[in-house]
Order: C-alpha cells, then sequence, then structure tokens
C-alpha cells in the first residue's frame, strides 16, 4: 500500500504479521518501568492513562477484532514517533505493524491532539493576569508582564517547488519559524505554527491574533517581553540596544532575566520531543499539527506536573543570536514612552 492511498482508519487496520506477533504488540505498562517507560514515550504512565480517558474513545476503531489497534497503543505509537521523529524507528523499536498504518495512526492521533489546542492553550484571563504578572515579577521584580514571546526553528526537509527557498533560514538549512507565548512557569500560552524560516520573528508576531489583542488593548496595563530583535511597543517591551545609566542597566537585567523563562521553554520542549529538535522529513503540511500537539501535550505534562528528570542538554540562545543577526531597525522602534516611563519609575533608585 503506498502513502498515498492512506485512509481513516478501517476495520482491517493492523499488523500484517503472524497472530503470535500480534499479541505482542506492546504491554508497555508491564514491559517497562516508570522510568523505562519515561524515556521511551516522554510522558508518565498516569500521563499516558489520562489522555487515553481525555480522547480514547474517540479514536477507536469501528470493529473488536485482535488485529484492530486500540486507543491506548494509538497513543504509544504516537508518543514514540514524537520521541525518534521517525516512522522506521517507531516500527523497529517496539511495534510490529507496517509503515503505512503507523503513519495514518500519528496523523490521526495528532489531528486529535492540535485540535484540544484552545482547551490547553491560552492567553491569560483579566482574572489571571495579576497571577501571572505575580510570579514573574519573582523572577527579577520586573511588575505586569502576562507572557514572554520569542521564535524557534524546527528543522524540516525542502518542501520543493518555487517557494522552497523561503524555508532556508539564515543559518542555512530548511526551517518553520514557531512563535510561542509563555508564563513563567513554561506553560505554553500562545503558539503560530505555520511561517517559513526565512520570515523574521517581528514579522510573525505583526501578523498575528495576538498582535492584534494587544493593539486593542485586551491585557489592559499589562505587557509581554520580548529579545531585541522585536520592535518595541507600548505593549512589547524590548531591552536597550545601548543602556547608559544604572536605571537602564537594571531594566535590562530585569527584562532580559524575565524574557528568559521563553529560552528555557524552547529547551523543555525540544528535549521532551526530540522529533522537534532533530526536525520533521513529512510533508510540510502534516508538521504544524505535530508541533500544536507537542505543545498542547507539554502544558498537559506541566498540569499533571509530569516532569523529565534527565539532564537537559546546552542549547543555543537563539533570541541573542536572531538580534544579532537581524536587528530591528530605528525607524521601526521607536515607541519608547512606555519603556522609558518604566525605567525612571520603577527602576531609578
Amino acid at each position: 500500500m503506498s502513502l498515498s492511498s492512506l485512509s481513516s482508519l478501517s476495520d482491517h487496520e493492523g499488523p500484517t504479521v503472524s497472530r503470535r506477533r500480534n499479541n505482542q504488540m506492546l504491554n508497555a505498562f508491564e514491559k517497562y518501568n516508570d522510568a523505562e517507560f519515561r524515556a521511551r514515550f516522554r510522558l508518565s504512565k498516569e500521563t499516558v492513562l489520562y489522555l487515553e480517558s481525555v480522547f480514547g474513545n474517540s479514536i477507536k476503531p469501528p470493529t473488536r477484532r485482535s488485529r484492530a489497534i486500540q486507543p491506548m497503543d494509538q497513543i504509544l505509537i504516537t508518543l514514540r514517533f514524537y520521541a525518534t521523529g521517525s516512522y522506521q524507528r517507531v516500527i523497529g523499536d517496539i511495534f510490529n505493524i507496517e509503515q503505512p498504518t503507523v503513519h495514518r495512526i500519528v496523523h490521526r492521533v495528532t489531528a486529535k491532539i492540535a485540535s484540544m489546542k484552545s482547551q490547553y492553550i491560552n492567553m491569560p484571563t483579566r482574572q489571571e493576569c495579576l497571577d501571572v504578572a505575580h510570579n514573574f515579577y519573582g523572577i527579577a521584580n520586573f511588575p505586569r508582564v502576562v507572557g514572554a514571546v520569542d521564535c524557534t526553528h524546527i528543522k524540516i526537509n525542502s518542501p520543493g517547488g518555487a517557494q522552497s527557498e523561503l524555508y532556508r533560514n539564515r543559518k542555512g538549512y530548511f526551517s518553520l519559524n514557531v512563535q510561542m507565548v509563555c508564563d513563567s512557569h513554561l506553560r505554553i500560552r500562545n503558539i503560530v505554527a505555520r511561517w517559513p524560516g526565512s520570515v523574521h520573528d517581528s514579522t510573525i508576531f505583526n501578523d498575528s491574533p495576538l498582535c492584534a489583542m494587544l493593539e486593542r488593548g485586551d491585557f489592559g496595563n499589562f505587557y509581554i517581553l520580548g529579545d531585541s530583535g522585536y520592535p518595541c511597543r507600548p505593549y512589547l517591551l524590548t531591552p536597550l540596544l545601548n543602556p547608559r545609566t544604572a536605571a537602564e542597566v537594571a531594566y535590562n537585567r530585569s527584562q532580559i532575566s524575565t524574557q528568559n523563562p521563553v529560552e528555557r521553554l524552547f529547551g523543555v520542549l525540544k528535549r521532551r520531543f526530540p522529533c522537534l529538535q532533530n526536525g520533521l522529513g513529512l510533508k510540510l503540511e502534516n508538521i504544524p499539527p505535530i508541533i500544536v500537539a507537542c505543545a498542547v501535550l507539554h502544558n498537559i505534562a506541566i498540569y499533571r506536573q509530569d516532569e523529565l528528570t534527565e539532564e537537559e542538554p546546552t542549547l543555543l540562545n537563539e533570541a541573542v543570536e536572531e538580534a544579532v543577526a537581524q536587528p530591528i531597525g530605528l525607524n521601526t522602534n521607536q515607541n519608547f514612552v512606555v519603556r522609558t516611563m518604566l525605567i525612571n519609575t520603577h527602576f531609578t533608585n
């Protein structure tokens, strides 16, 4: 069966190997201890059981035949793909099923998880803003912050065609440039996962629904923080490029420390789901749902206090690199009034 003939789950979808091997498919909850399970599937057993309770019924096969792949196995197959980014490794490591079946399952379960975005990824409400700002203030005494924004690149294969070079980023590889906003607990509050790698962070922000919300004043006198790759605005505060006074130095130090959670988020997200770090060699249209699904699962893990314990690898500070390589021109960065008032009232001794 070719990938072009893929369709929804059928009565006969399942392993084409012998009944003996099919019975060996996987009972991961018995086969692996907690640490081994988490290493392979990037979530705890308890969280995976929670996922099955939330949407397992919606992915049940329309048959109880022994060869039908049940919701728990579909979820584990998908999580194993997120942990490897490879259909072949999913098949070879654990599951005795063919690649076309894995392909169908991964994209079906991914679509279901991504469809839950509005339940798990939201900017703070007016009532929540005070609590979110209080937690940000605890980092470095920066007031009224409800989010930290930045972009990260997810490697992809060349999509081909006349527009393919739009996806080649300044480092020379093909990517999607994905914008995220997080709070101080690294919970993802907003995500945009559709822009080619060559597009600047500020362009993505300016075109986003979040920018329109901020322009309307949906968050009152609260701010989000960005690095110097963004234009300074009344609702988006950035570092000063050349701080001169003690108050400006204090502002920069506080701003950079308070914006840092979004950098930590990228490291944590890519460590939990290595497919985002190693790259996704799929058709372009299949990649954004996987990125969103990983973001949803990240937030679910935070809600459930499901933390990875292995050491986080050292990742490059993408925000610093982007700001140095593609600084915002002064002619587009003139909204300094709010920032100057904050420096003079809050950061002056």
